[in-house]
C-alpha cells in the first residue's frame, strides 16, 4: 500500500536546546520511502543517523525560540501481512543476536513481574502466533482506551492495575506479557492510516517464524496501513522528540492518507 504521511510540529524552546527527533519514515526491508522532504524553520545544522539493522532514522540538532518542523513522505509499505496463529516460536538458541535484548525487562515493560500471570493465562495455548493473538484478545477484552488515566511515567504494571490507558500503555503491557512468554517484543512508533484522531501511534512487534510482525494492541488502525518510524525496548526509545531541557508543544498535526494511484487501484 502506498501512503502519504505528513507531520507538522510547532515547539517553543526557552533557550538553546539539544534535541533528537524521530519523525522520518524508516527505510526498512518492509517499506520503501519513495519521496520525502524535511523542513525546519530555523537554519539548524542537522546530524543525521540511520540504524543499519532497523533502517530507522533520527536527526540531532540544537533549537531555540519558536521552531516549526515539517515532514512529508510518500511510502510504499508493500503487502504487509497480519500475524497468523501458526507463526512458530523460536528457542532462544535460534534467535539472531540483535533480537536478544527484546526478551528482557525494560523500564516501562517489566516483563519479569508478569511471568506467573502470563504463564498461567497463555502457556496452555499451542504455537507462538496463537499465544500472541490470545494476548491481543486479552488486552482488547480487559483494557479500556481512555485519555487522562495515564501519564508519561506510567508502566505496564500500573496499566495492568488501572485496566485503562492510551496506545503506549496498551503497547507496554502487550510487550511485558509477550516477553513473559519468552517471545521477543519491541515497541514501534508509526504513522497510522484511519487513526482517529490522527497522531503518532505506539504499537509493537513480535519476533516469530524468523521475522518481526507488527501488531496493534488497540485495534484502532489496520496493520497494513502502518508506516514504521522507530523501534526500541519501550516508549523511552521511540519518542518522536527528546529534548535536553523542557520545551513546549504549541501545535501538532499528523495526516496519513492513501496515495491516489493506490486508492484508484483499490476502487477498480
Amino acid at each position: 500500500m502506498k501512503l502519504n504521511v505528513a507531520a507538522t510540529l510547532l515547539y517553543g524552546f526557552d533557550s538553546d536546546t539539544q534535541v533528537i527527533a524521530a519523525i522520518e519514515a524508516a527505510r526498512s526491508p518492509d517499506q520503501t520511502v519513495i519521496s520525502e522532504s524535511l523542513v525546519i524553520s530555523s537554519n539548524a545544522l542537522l546530524v543525521r543517523d540511520q540504524d543499519p539493522v532497523t533502517g530507522e532514522r533520527r536527526f540531532r540538532t540544537a533549537l531555540s525560540g519558536q521552531v516549526e518542523i515539517r515532514y512529508q513522505a510518500l511510502v510504499d509499505n508493500g503487502d504487509r501481512k497480519p500475524l497468523g496463529a501458526d507463526a512458530r516460536q523460536h528457542a532462544w538458541s535460534e534467535l539472531p543476536l540483535d533480537v536478544l535484548p527484546y526478551l528482557l525487562p525494560s523500564r516501562f515493560s517489566p516483563s519479569d513481574e508478569f511471568m506467573r500471570f502470563a504463564q498461567r493465562e497463555f502457556c496452555a495455548i499451542q504455537g507462538g502466533g496463537a499465544r500472541i493473538l490470545a494476548v491481543l484478545d486479552w488486552l482488547h477484552e480487559h483494557l479500556d482506551y481512555v485519555h487522562g488515566v495515564s501519564h508519561a511515567q506510567t508502566t505496564a504494571e500500573q496499566t495492568f492495575i488501572d485496566r485503562a490507558g492510551v496506545c503506549r500503555d496498551f503497547t507496554h503491557l502487550g510487550i511485558a506479557l509477550t516477553r513473559a512468554l519468552n517471545i521477543p517484543a519491541r515497541a514501534v512508533s508509526a504513522y497510522a492510516l484511519d487513526l482517529n484522531p490522527p497522531d503518532f501511534h505506539a504499537i509493537f512487534e513480535v519476533y516469530l517464524d524468523g521475522r518481526w510482525w507488527l501488531v496493534d494492541p488497540t485495534r484502532l488502525a489496520p496493520v497494513e496501513g502502518m508506516v514504521r518510524i522507530a523501534t526500541g525496548r519501550d516508549a523511552a526509545d521511540i519518542a518522536f522528540l527528546t529534548s535536553q531541557f523542557n520545551c513546549q508543544c504549541l501545535a501538532q498535526t499528523i495526516t496519513v492518507t492513501r496515495a491516489q494511484d493506490d486508492a484508484d487501484q483499490q476502487a477498480a
